[in-house]
């Protein structure tokens, strides 16, 4: 069976590009599939100040596999649309699974889906890490119902978004298992957690203790990881740290990871040209929406006195080097304020580490507040640091977070899509 996982491939940051590489590899396992990635050139409007290429890592995830990748569509240029398409016919894939967590995709998407629709030997998949976005405008809106409305079947990780995908398309009918069963004459939807993620895991030769003396972290350290975004809370990471400090000498952060909107060099001409571009576009399509560009939450760190408790790695993290930021933590921390399916929450699995997370999204569906982690009410900081120390004062065995993550292995994950 030739299987096509549309999505950013392995040379591109992100969650996203794990989690397709992650498929790729888990259904290239089964021995019975012929994968391919199909992926971008250029994922975004080119407006968008932003590197999004990794050049850090140096690790070729797809050794050892016999996944083929193609570097394809461009979404500045529509004929790359077209190429796209026709490079998926000529594979004769009995399946394409597009991986869905931006709006802004939804025309290339869309127009790639609708035209894979015209051959019903094949089965179209949108893989969805959202449906109704963070800033839920009236244009993300129509994008995605544009994007996804060709799919033959769909894959969701939350029954809240099952509830979301139902809101949109109201005159549909669905039928939701978890099995990966289709079911004839209605729209399949198959509700599977997140899987852990396989890219990363424990070096049993990494000294946890010498690299906590090397970076003056104390007995009980809390780790933020991933690209700063405003919507997982950073800010309010730190005031709760900060409170949890005030009283505890004991106590460590970690914030490692990128900035989102500061990876090109401002000075440049072309830099300067898109950040005025994209900041018109915002005003003009999101008039609600932030302007992300001015978040700066590691400002706190001096404003709070706390620099000293806190190790700050403010860039992109290469893959062989993730694995010490986790091994050396105790508790991932992931208070955002909205919640899709968390890529952080999956590698910490890997790890056995314990999520302290606000109770939004889907956290409270996969996180059993004592069982395998910690929920804290939303941007209520009392709470927070209260749950931070319950992580110190109530540890989570560490067998309860692997009997939370039997199901959800990534074998189970490619078993239900390769289901009938």
């Amino acid at each position: 069976m030739t299987i096509v996982c549309f999505g950013p491939g392995p040379k591109f940051k992100g969650g996203i590009s794990n989690y397709n590489t992650s498929l790729a590899k888990s259904l290239d396992r089964h021995g019975d599939c012929d994968v391919h990635i199909v992926s971008w050139t250029q994922q975004y409007p080119a407006i968008i100040p932003r590197e999004f290429v990794d050049k850090t890592s140096k690790t070729d995830l797809l050794a050892g596999t016999d996944i083929k990748v193609q570097y394809v569509t461009n979404y500045n240029n529509p004929l790359s649309w077209h190429e796209t398409y026709r490079r998926i016919v000529a594979l004769r894939p009995a399946k394409v699974i597009f991986q869905w967590a931006i709006a802004i995709q939804g025309l290339p998407l869309g127009y790639i889906a609708r035209q894979l629709r015209k051959h019903p030997e094949i089965e179209v998949i949108f893989d969805l890490h959202f449906v109704i976005q963070k800033e839920n405008s009236s244009l993300d809106r129509r994008l995605t119902r544009f994007g996804i409305a060709p799919a033959t079947t769909y894959i969701a990780h939350a029954y809240k978004t099952v509830e979301e995908l139902k809101t949109l398309f109201s005159q549909r009918d669905f039928a939701v298992n978890e099995a990966g069963t289709r079911v004839q004459g209605r729209t399949t939807v198959i509700k599977l957690y997140h899987p852990i993620y396989d890219l990363f895991s424990p070096n049993p030769a990494f000294d946890v203790q010498s690299f906590k003396r090397e970076n003056d972290l104390r007995e009980h350290v809390f780790l933020f990881f991933g690209f700063i975004r405003k919507y997982k809370g950073l800010h309010n990471v730190i005031r709760a740290f900060a409170e949890l400090a005030g009283r505890r000498d004991d106590v460590s952060l970690i914030i490692c990871g990128e900035s989102f909107w500061d990876t090109l060099q401002n000075d440049k001409w072309s830099t300067k040209l898109k950040n005025a571009l994209f900041g018109f576009a915002k005003k003009l399509f999101l008039a609600k929406a932030d302007d992300e560009r001015d978040y700066r939450p590691l400002e706190l760190l001096d404003t709070l006195d706390i620099c000293d408790r806190v190790m700050v790695k403010n860039e992109f993290v290469a893959n062989e080097e993730v694995h010490k930021y986790f091994q050396a933590s105790d508790a991932v921390v992931l208070f955002y304020s909205y919640a899709t399916p968390s890529g952080v929450e999956s590698i910490s699995y890997n790890f056995l580490l314990p999520a302290v997370a606000t109770r939004v999204g889907h956290f409270p569906e996969t996180i059993k507040d004592g069982f395998n982690g910690y929920l804290a009410e939303p941007e209520n900081i009392t709470d927070m640091a209260r749950q931070l120390e319950r992580a110190i004062t109530e540890p989570i065995a560490r067998e309860n977070i692997r009997a939370t993550t039997s199901e959800m292995s990534w074998d189970n994950y490619a078993a239900a899509i390769l289901a009938s």
